[in-house]
């Protein structure tokens, strides 16, 4: 990444606005066109560096670090130097390379997110320069520029305000507060004040949804809160998967697992049994070679392949292969609060009025004064196609209204507007003045409780209007503790009714000696099923987290109405500020105490993500906003919002929701357990076929025993091999998959009893194999040498193959009975056994090619031992099955 060429890193909110300009050697009236020129090359353009970009050959030869990768191709090697095997070589080298093109297809970089980041920029910006108001492109901001801000702007950099008319701004996507924050310019005092509590600063990126104000610029381009964001992703740490542990577990596994049977059958055929050490090494290199399955990658890549069609038919779109699998190994999911958890749109949930509070869902009468008020007393404009703009707040409340047969048009005709008193955020009132039909004029006002109680004198009751007691007060200020304490956020409206409008109305004039009509409150609301999604998560072992940049009260109340932690819970609860006087050490102890993080910055973030990593513990992080991609990044898997969220948590994700479901994640974490258990079923199929093979050429050479050809075994590999263990990666989940805790990052392919299925599977088949051999030799159908080897040679590769298609019944499930995952669910599967087994036959019955793989017509006699043979090893793994189920072992 390029280097910013100067940064500016004061704290700039706790300077007076004279002091910044100073700093800054700048003016109200704005910069000079010298000034400008100067400090662009001083400082450099306003816009986020371009990331250090990988090539496609990079990207290529990176496929290549794995292990596993690396042990195939010195197989394809030797297989070609040693045994002169081109074709298996062929094979082995084109399924490595078919590997790494998928995996360079299927995987983006950081880059699509920092482009996403830079694409975010605002083009244009109003500000005043040599005194004259201009338009300018945003790149060309420089710290000291004067900026004018209005409704509907995007801030295009960091800004110390110098002015505040009302003004308001979004700032959900780096904050990850849903409510607009209504500014001011006096300092702001105190340590490490957080992005979100800093009310004089005006960020990069940020939407203006409210009011007017102006700022003077005090960081540009990789200096801004989105550019250290920018830098964060850009060094983030790159996690390895569990899926990538547990193949490079595997490989490393298989290597030890090579050279011990090389160097054993070496030492014995050479110096036991006396036989040729040239020969015996190319025997034993040979062996080792065929101990390898080569289709493993390719295999495990289409299981995850065919993983990703599954999700992205239930919304779950993914971005990288091993995503797949990796939320099957989640221990943890950390999700933003913000438009995950929450719908991302304040709702009104509780009204008061005429001394009760009820619902939101409540009726009311189109006549009712809280209604008509928060209605009236709005600035929501609706566009054309139906569409609200304006402040969240207020749009909620239009939105109540409409709900409510609020016609809010038609009202507006009978009383149309005709003067206002725009919020201010010192009175922190907004008023509205509508002409009645009988000539007098409705003045509405909606505020703060605790500042509009004061200036009531009446009360409207369901008996009429009267005046306000002490006890009505009371009674109002109950109600809007008992809203307060479930995070709500409470407005008051009033009104009265005034004669003639002043020529130029005032507070005083207009917001006193008034009737109080009600009290609303409002909230993000959590999703409806978020709660279920939670529950499900808990029930799996899964620990969900919420992380967010709002209010602790307002985390703490929606996080006991998920589920997530339960009432009174505070201790649960960590805040920002809180973390801050934490050492790394005292928090990595403490980290499993909580499970709410309010009011945290990215940095936060990504800090408690590291936290959990350190504790052992898989974590996904689930986020929609700018804030959240660094710690989407740095997380085993980062879980985007493909709806509301930004193209750069999109970016940074290994996983994007379609459907901004967190549903959706529960869903995915059991597809992602499902996709584990598939690829463990095919490991412990190719597994037991090989460690059969080998078993059964390693003892038959210790013999002295023909057992098989080359030709037969590269026949049964790839005839066996490849489909029936691509079609175990299509079996359903199990009905008991989602009553598991997860695996964690210890496991690995061979946890569960796989390591142990697979060693006695492979010593069962090799046996049964060497036994129906030595039937043939020692009780021969027909007469003479050649025609008794023949036979045997014959029925030892019928039996080898037959046996690893009968296998594979058994391992639908690693202890759980075939009959009762269900013998013939997976159609893709039968048809693949049925496909595998006609092509073994037909290389022993039909003439011509019988010949050609130099085996022999076997009688009815000699294929119900073949037969019987390979089908008794179902019984067998069902009666072990039965006795590990027995003594809990399963």
């Amino acid at each position: 990444m390029s280097e910013q060429k100067k940064q500016l890193s004061q704290a700039f909110y706790s300077q007076e606005k004279s002091e910044v300009l100073n700093k800054l050697d700048a003016t109200r009236d704005g910069l000079t066109t010298q000034q400008v020129d100067s400090r662009l090359n001083e400082y450099g353009a306003n816009k986020l560096d371009d990331g250090k970009k990988k090539s496609i050959v990079q990207r290529f030869l990176e496929q290549f670090k794995d292990l596993m990768i690396l042990v195939l191709l010195a197989a394809a090697v030797i297989s070609a130097v040693v045994s002169h095997d081109v074709i298996d070589s062929v094979i082995i080298l084109a399924v490595v390379i078919i590997n790494a093109v998928l995996g360079v297809f299927q995987e983006s970089k950081a880059e699509a997110a920092l482009d996403a980041l830079k694409n975010m920029s605002t083009p244009h910006a109003n500000v005043l320069r040599n005194g004259d108001t201009i338009t300018i492109k945003s790149t060309e901001l420089v710290p000291g520029d004067i900026v004018l801000l209005e409704a509907g702007d995007v801030v295009p950099a960091d800004l110390r305000l110098l002015e505040s008319n009302s003004l308001k701004i979004e700032e959900s996507a780096l904050t990850g507060e849903s409510v607009s924050v209504e500014k001011e310019v006096g300092v702001i005092t105190g340590e490490q004040v957080g992005i979100g509590d800093r009310l004089n600063m005006a960020f990069s990126n940020s939407n203006v949804t409210y009011g007017r104000g102006v700022g003077v610029v005090v960081n540009t381009g990789m200096s801004t809160e989105v550019g250290k964001i920018a830098g964060m992703l850009a060094n983030a740490d790159e996690t390895t998967t569990p899926l990538k542990n547990s193949l490079n577990h595997l490989g490393k596994f298989l290597t030890i697992a090579i050279v011990i049977i090389a160097v054993v059958m070496y030492v014995v055929g050479t110096f036991l049994n006396g036989m040729d050490p040239i020969k015996m090494m190319l025997t034993s290199i040979s062996l080792a070679v065929a101990a390898i399955p080569e289709g493993l990658p390719a295999i495990v890549t289409i299981i995850l392949a065919l993983g990703t069609q599954v999700m992205a038919k239930r919304n779950a779109v993914i971005r990288k292969l091993p995503a797949v699998e990796t939320l099957g190994s989640t221990d943890i999911i950390a999700s933003d609060k913000t438009g995950t958890l929450t719908l991302n749109q304040m709702t009104v949930e509780k009204v008061y009025t005429f001394g009760a509070q009820q619902s939101a869902d409540a009726t009311l009468p189109d006549d009712n004064m809280t209604l008509k008020i928060m209605n009236f007393a709005n600035d929501t404009k609706i566009s054309k196609d139906g569409t609200m703009i304006g402040d969240p707040t207020e749009t909620a409340l239009i939105t109540f209204g409409e709900k409510h047969n609020f016609n809010l048009d038609e009202k507006l005709k009978q009383q149309p507007r005709v003067a206002e008193l725009p919020f201010d955020s010192d009175r922190k009132l907004m008023s509205t003045v509508h002409k009645n039909p009988d000539g007098k004029f409705l003045v509405a006002v909606k505020g703060a409780p605790d500042i509009l109680l004061e200036r009531i004198t009446k009360i409207q009751t369901e008996n009429g209007i009267r005046d306000i007691t002490d006890e009505d007060k009371e009674q109002i200020l109950q109600n809007n503790n008992d809203m307060a304490k479930q995070a709500l956020r409470v407005l008051e409206m009033a009104y009265k009714y005034i004669d003639k409008v002043p020529d130029e109305p005032s507070s005083e004039q207009l917001e006193s000696d008034l009737i109080f009509a009600g009290l609303i409150g409002m909230i993000d609301p959590e999703r409806s099923e978020a709660a279920q999604a939670v529950r499900v998560a808990k029930s799996a072992g899964i620990r969900p987290l919420m992380i967010t940049g709002d209010h602790s009260v307002t985390a703490e109340a929606i996080a006991v109405r998920l589920g997530i932690i339960e009432k009174g819970d505070d201790e649960a609860v960590l805040t920002g500020a809180q973390l801050d006087k934490m050492s790394t050490k005292e928090f990595d102890k403490k980290v499993k105490n909580y499970s709410v993080y309010a009011r945290v910055s990215p940095e936060h973030k990504v800090r408690i993500v590291k936290a959990w990593q350190k504790a052992g513990k898989v974590v996904a992080m689930t986020g929609d906003g700018v804030n959240d991609a660094p710690a989407l990044k740095q997380a085993d898997i980062g879980v985007g919002m493909g709806i509301t969220g930004t193209e750069v948590s999109k970016g940074a994700s290994d996983m994007v929701l379609a459907d901004d479901n967190f549903a959706t994640i529960v869903v995915a974490v059991e597809e992602g357990r499902k996709v584990f258990s598939n690829i463990q079923k095919a490991i412990q199929y190719l597994l037991a076929a090989n460690l059969g093979e080998v078993l059964t050429l390693f003892i038959a050479t210790l013999l002295a025993w023909d057992t098989m050809l080359p030709i037969h075994l590269l026949w049964i590999n790839l005839v066996t091999d490849t489909f029936p263990a691509i079609a175990l990666g299509m079996e359903p989940a199990e009905s008991n998959l989602m009553d598991h805790k997860p695996r964690g990052k210890k496991s690995n392919f061979f946890s569960g009893g796989v390591l142990s299925s697979v060693v006695y599977q492979g010593i069962l088949e090799a046996a049964t194999v060497l036994l129906v051999y030595a039937t043939a030799i020692f009780w021969p159908v027909h007469s003479g040498y050649d025609a008794i080897h023949a036979d045997a040679l014959t029925m030892s590769f019928a039996t080898l193959g037959l046996i690893q298609l009968f296998h594979a019944f058994n391992v639908k499930s690693v202890h759980q009975s075939i009959f009762k995952v269900g013998l013939f669910k997976n159609k893709t599967f039968n048809w693949s056994i049925l496909l595998s087994l006609v092509m073994m036959m037909v290389i022993i019955v039909v003439p011509g090619l019988n010949d050609a793989f130099k085996v022999a017509h076997l009688d009815i006699h000699q294929w119900l031992i073949v037969l019987g043979s390979s089908f008794a090893i179902i019984p067998i793994v069902e009666i072990v099955k039965f006795v590990q189920r027995k003594f809990g072992k399963a």
